[in-house]
């Protein structure tokens, strides 16, 4: 059985369908990337699973139960976050501060116990600091914990608000272009983040204009064209997919 399967799922704004009829299974365990040119519904299907968006027609079921047109915090519970989702990120504050927020921010906290700071609020708290920082090891900016976020490069800003959402310890993560505008070094320590991920249990969703990124990273590949599935398979299928060449690739094909 399917993670999240999609059901003849529609989205009409103004007459106009953003999707139409799509069907989508996402399996556990795996990573998958979504590609299309602009306008294809790929920002469309994350606001949609995500409750950004209800659907005009169609079914969106996570684990079995029907998930459609609930808002975003029921479905974030739920184990379904979007990178942007849990929160963003605090210029005025350090990176560690960012992440211990993340998690205070995933948890049901007691407000007494934790102004109080009772030696259960200690050890929870020593355990957030091991656990941010072992996520921001695996992101390569542990050596950053204590610099402040507004100060990052453009590459690690955009890395920390790849690693905050992971302390809500989702069960379903959607990425919308995470190695777009990164120089080489952070494409390489973001793939093998979400690699990692994906190794720890997180099933990923990558939607990525980034084609080399799409191709050596994904386990299968979905074509969307004007809101409708134009092909899906393993990547090489996909790569060499005339549909697929004529509708999108292109000349592209030779940066993959």
């Amino acid at each position: 059985m399917p993670l999240l399967e999609i059901q003849n799922l529609t989205m009409s704004f103004g007459g106009l369908n953003a999707l139409d009829r799509l069907n989508l299974d996402i399996y556990e365990g795996q990573i998958l990337g979504i590609i299309g040119p602009n306008g294809a519904g790929k920002t469309t299907l994350f606001n949609a699973i995500t409750g950004f968006l209800p659907p005009t027609k169609g079914r969106i079921t996570f684990r079995g139960e029907n998930i459609s047109g609930l808002p975003p915090h029921r479905i974030a519970k739920k184990g379904i976050i979007r990178s942007f989702q849990l929160t963003g990120v605090f210029g005025q504050l350090t990176v560690l501060d960012n992440m211990r927020i993340g998690f205070h921010l995933s948890a049901k906290a007691n407000f007494f116990k934790t102004i109080i700071k009772s030696p259960s609020v200690r050890r929870r708290e020593a355990d957030i600091d091991r656990r941010a920082m072992e996520i921001l090891s695996l992101m390569g900016m542990d050596h950053l914990k204590d610099q402040l976020a507004s100060e990052l490069s453009h590459g690690y800003h955009k890395s920390l608000t790849v690693a905050i959402p992971l302390a809500a310890r989702p069960q379903l993560l959607l990425l919308d272009e995470p190695v777009t505008l990164l120089d080489a070094e952070r494409v390489k320590a973001m793939l093998g983040f979400i690699r990692e991920m994906r190794n720890r249990g997180v099933t990923t969703v990558v939607v990525e204009h980034h084609m080399k990124t799409i191709f050596g990273l994904c386990d299968r590949i979905v074509v969307l064209d004007h809101g409708m599935k134009l092909a899906e398979g393993l990547p090489e299928a996909i790569r060499t997919d005339k549909e697929v060449i004529a509708a999108y690739l292109g000349e592209k094909t030779d940066a993959a």
